[in-house]
């Protein structure tokens, strides 16, 4: 009977495999909007989203409501590590039914207990003004939706105070402590009424101190987590083994969609005492914890604490004898009705009987002391039956923990996981094997993880402290983050003025006497039409925008479009050179090309795709305006382009092509998705600088003659704002980008939206986050230093949605930057602030586009379809999402379809090409 009983209460390895795996299903269902309400193990979020970092400092008041008292403590924390922190506490006895009476006088008693606790231990010259953050500890389940701001939902541990299931347990202990503050309340108080100053009376009575705010409530596990994350050590796990069982950890944000963040971390409290209650755990529960739950005040409830807490696990020992007893297997012939009292066997007598193995003589002692006449056999099974219970309870504690580490690895998509794991409570005090047990069982569990056991050490008193300083530390760096961004950070009125001075700034460059001052060039571009579908043959283009430009040739025929092409590579020191030398290499290119291509002995048309501001006088004849993007190859602006080009030809001899077009990129990009939408009338570019342009009225088109028709207008919008229109609109960090480039107070618009510049915004916001002490923990970073080393490609990939925060940690290695997990928070926050204003710039510069197209065909809703070309717009994970949003929202009228371009730079100019060639 006694292997029986023994063998009943041992799991094998497999089932305890099924367990974990049980264990991870319920997790992601308590963590999944929509089964959580199904959910056994709840994974309630904390709205705790940062362990400690050691710079913490200041003193914080703790308030614990335990199962018979109320413990008081002020922690004060030095910012030294928290390696020293002072504490004072006091301990206050729950008067008797309190915990069976109303809600709001144990509430009221809690708030005498810290009124009481601070007369003693403050002295009435402290800082008046300074206002005590106060964290509660409250170890029943609650729903929390933000960190002082929580919902019980029931009781536990033999309370059951009328009046507070459902409300908002800080709101009731905020207003008991504002109750005991009120001048009129102060005789009430026991033993310092008189010791809060109240939120809500602006005139403090005579000696009342210091008001106390309850910012951050916890359990009792959480804290047990921020304690062992105090000795410059990060603690990712906590659990407690005590009368009840639980266990948190920093889950990653996106997936707890309960809640509202997703940026980073947030520690999820599972409240996995509830695991099995719905039947995973039906074959582990053994007849005698059966009998322990029917027994209990919560029948069918907590069914997995209920095999594990210590407030349970001397009622099983009690069963199991019960039932040997009866099959005669122990105490035979003696009296054994003190077995039938329910409690008689507690966690203390479990513990001695365990660790006094040797001492048989021990054992009999603690039996006869509970009225048993044992044999020796009967304390040798003792023994072993106490043994199998606290194993198989601290073996249940390494499954659940096994789950948590897997579940861990697999979210943050790591090969292996090293983690720290803070335990505390009386199972894993008491039980010398429960460490060894944990480890050996969670290991075997789970291999993928190396966990580290720290004990903690006040969990509820030092850790809730924790919580309430970090939490203080967050608020602090949140105020002075927002500080920083608040600039960058546009309302809609920002958008519309911007809208509105850009139709402003179109219609001036537009008009024949206002052009020349205008900040947007509205350059006619004499593409009059965009294809029809009959253009056929052999066409060049050349597409120079930057330091890669590349040579085409584009096949049309009635089966579609074919291409080839080939990349070439201008080095900086021809970019920065002579004209000459410029268009003699890309000369040298487009000869290199043809060479390979087999078309050295056909003169054909070439479309010149030039991505530079030029005043064109024709299809085929443009001066250059200004050099942009890092160009500034001399003897170029003011001269015809396509003629620096035929030049070229001519020095080098090459009679293989005739420049029909020159068209700009954002042209191009119009032509080319124009070819497949007729709908396709504006072109967009957001790449390395942006650019836009449109379908004009002619009659609206001042600087050409006619009247009749359309024609594309090229924008040049990088340029909007270098009048001054938009100071308003740049921040401290513009200036300082701007002052750094080869072109101050030229291509403004440009430098708040281009792929050119984002990185070197968010590099500069970084550098004065660090110097304010906000990210790096202020240490200087000596690469961050150094213009352009932040890529705009980091942008793309830091800010992709549930990217793990090891991967954005890679990127600032790039940089030679010790990032912690909130460092890269943070950085996300950064680059989505800044990607998102250059999003919504872009949308206010096309609502004014797609605004005045409908105005000028005089229809009330318009369709018309965008070509879009550039990397960010393309690669960024966000931005044409944002820039579609906001022109919804600016421009409700116009139905915008967005199209990306193939190739628009080279397809687009063989396009114009063509269509020049069919109407010559």
């Amino acid at each position: 009977q006694i292997q029986r009983a023994l063998r009943i209460l041992s799991i094998p390895l497999e089932r305890l495999h099924v367990m974990k795996g049980h264990m991870i299903e319920d997790m992601c269902k308590g963590l999944s909007r929509q089964t959580h309400a199904q959910a056994k193990v709840r994974m309630l979020p904390t709205y705790i989203c940062s362990t400690p970092n050691g710079t913490e400092k200041g003193n914080f008041l703790v308030v614990e409501l335990c199962q018979t008292q109320v413990r008081t403590l002020l922690v004060t924390l030095y910012g030294d590590g928290n390696l020293s922190p002072q504490m004072m506490y006091k301990i206050y006895d729950l008067p008797e039914g309190i915990t069976q009476g109303e809600g709001e006088a144990l509430f009221d008693f809690i708030a005498q207990c810290v009124a009481q606790f601070l007369a003693e231990t403050t002295s009435p010259d402290t800082d008046s003004e300074q206002c005590l953050p106060l964290g509660f500890v409250f170890p029943f389940t609650c729903r929390q939706t933000q960190l002082n701001k929580a919902e019980l939902l029931s009781w536990s541990k033999g309370f059951n105070c009328s009046g507070v299931v459902g409300k908002d347990v800080v709101a009731l202990l905020q207003a008991a402590i504002d109750k005991q503050a009120r001048p009129d309340k102060e005789g009430e108080a026991t033993g310092g009424g008189g010791w809060f100053k109240s939120k809500k009376s602006s005139q403090s009575a005579p000696g009342q101190s210091r008001h106390v705010e309850v910012v951050a409530l916890m359990n009792d596990t959480v804290g047990t987590m921020m304690t062992c994350s105090m000795e410059g050590r990060a603690c990712e796990v906590a659990m407690v083994a005590d009368k009840g069982s639980n266990c948190c950890f920093m889950a990653e944000a996106y997936l707890v969609e309960t809640a509202e963040e997703t940026s980073g971390r947030m520690c999820v409290n599972t409240e996995w005492g509830c695991f099995g209650d719905d039947g995973p755990l039906n074959d582990l529960f053994t007849p005698y914890d059966q009998a322990v739950d029917e027994e209990s005040s919560n029948p069918g409830e907590k069914r997995f604490e209920k095999m594990v807490g210590t407030l349970y696990l001397g009622e099983i020992v009690r069963h199991v004898l019960i039932a040997l007893t009866a099959e005669k297997a122990m105490f035979t012939g003696t009296d054994a009705a003190i077995l039938k009292e329910k409690g008689v066997f507690t966690m203390q007598h479990l513990l001695e009987i365990v660790n006094n193995e040797d001492s048989i003589t021990e054992v009999k002692r603690i039996l006869e002391a509970l009225g048993l006449q044992p044999s020796e056999r009967d304390c040798g099974r003792m023994q072993q039956i106490c043994r199998a219970v606290l194993g198989r309870a601290a073996t249940l504690h390494a499954t659940g923990l096994a789950a948590i580490l897997s579940y861990m690895c697999q979210t943050r998509d790591l090969e292996s996981l090293m983690v720290n794991v803070g335990v505390e409570g009386e199972l894993f005090a008491g039980y010398p094997r429960f460490e060894e047990i944990l480890m050996s069982v969670s290991r075997l569990l789970a291999p993928e993880c190396m966990a580290t056991i720290l004990a903690s050490r006040d969990g509820s008193g030092r850790g809730a402290a924790m919580v309430t300083a970090v939490a203080l530390r967050l608020a602090a760096q949140r105020r002075a983050v927002d500080e920083v961004l608040a600039p960058l950070r546009l309302s809609r009125d920002d958008l519309v003025k911007v809208q509105a001075l850009m139709r402003s700034e179109m219609d001036r460059g537009l008009g024949k006497e206002t052009n020349p001052s205008a900040s947007v060039r509205m350059l006619p571009t004499y593409v009059t039409h965009t294809p029809d579908g009959t253009e056929k043959g052999d066409f060049l283009a050349l597409d120079l925008g930057g330091t890669n430009f590349r040579v085409l040739v584009v096949r049309i025929t009635e089966g579609g479009i074919t291409m080839a092409s080939e990349i070439y590579v201008i080095p900086v020191g021809i970019t920065q050179g002579s004209g000459e030398e410029l268009f003699d290499h890309i000369i040298d290119c487009i000869i290199d090309f043809q060479t390979k291509q087999n078309l050295v002995t056909q003169i054909l048309p070439l479309g010149f795709t030039f991505s530079f501001p030029c005043q064109q006088v024709g299809l085929d004849k443009a001066l250059l305006l200004t050099w942009t993007k890092g160009f500034s190859a001399s003897g170029c602006v003011g001269q015809d382009v396509v003629q620096l080009l035929r030049d070229a030809a001519k020095r080098k001899r090459h009679l293989g092509m005739q420049v029909v077009a020159l068209v700009n990129d954002t042209v191009g990009t119009m032509m080319a998705c124009g070819y497949d939408d007729p709908k396709c009338e504006i072109g967009l570019i957001v790449g390395t600088g942006t650019n836009a342009c449109y379908m004009e009225e002619m009659k609206n088109v001042g600087t050409v003659d006619g009247d009749q028709g359309r024609m594309c207008i090229n924008m040049e919008w990088g340029a909007f704002g270098d009048n001054g229109c938009l100071d308003h609109l740049f921040t401290h960090f513009d200036h300082v980008v701007d002052e750094t480039t080869i072109n101050p107070g030229k291509q403004r618009f440009e430098k708040l939206i281009s792929g050119m510049y984002l990185g070197e915004i968010v590099r500069q916001i970084l550098v004065v986050m660090t110097q304010k002490d906000l990210l790096f923990q202020g240490k200087p970073c000596p690469k961050l230093q150094t213009k352009d080393i932040f890529k705009t490609k980091f942008l793309s990939t830091i800010e992709l949605n549930g990217l793990a925060l090891r991967q954005i940690r890679a990127i600032l290695n790039e940089l030679e930057i010790d990032a912690s997990f909130e460092d890269c928070v943070l950085m996300r926050e950064v680059c989505q602030t800044v990607s998102l204003r250059a999003a919504q710039l872009c949308a206010a510069g096309l609502a004014a586009v797609v605004e005045k197209m409908r105005e000028n065909r005089g229809v009330d809703q318009l369709s018309v379809t965008v070509g879009v070309d550039g990397t960010l717009y393309k690669l960024h994970p966000c931005f044409s999402n944002n820039l579609q949003t906001t022109l919804k929202d600016l421009a409700p009228n116009c139905n915008v379809t967005f199209m990306l371009s193939e190739d628009g730079s080279g397809k687009g100019a063989a396009l114009v090409a063509a269509v020049a060639d069919r109407a010559a």
